[in-house]
């Protein structure tokens, strides 16, 4: 499946092999296996294809990252910083 950075597998019941998206060491792909077990978590370091694999029967949840919370500065300094930098300040 694909998926963002930051996005996480959480393991309810079982346990679950997590292969992370390729990537290159030199001239070489490879994948990063990930044994997760129940009531364990695994957050993805990049996004692109994951692979989940059931090692026992298991039930899996997926949890988006969290978007970043934005809020408008209402002293005159964060307008003037919100103006400067051309857009929302962004916390989270």
């Amino acid at each position: 499946m694909a998926v963002d950075e930051g996005f996480a597998v959480r393991v309810l019941e079982g346990s679950v092999q997590v292969v992370s998206p390729p990537s290159w060491f030199g001239e070489n792909v490879f994948n990063v296996k990930s044994t997760v077990h129940a009531e364990e978590a695994h957050v993805v370091e990049r996004g692109g294809w994951i692979e989940i694999v059931a090692l026992t029967a298991a039930r899996v949840q997926g949890l988006p990252r969290p978007a970043p919370l934005n809020y408008v500065n209402t002293t005159r300094v964060g307008r003037l910083v919100q103006l400067l930098t051309g857009g929302l300040v962004w916390r989270g």
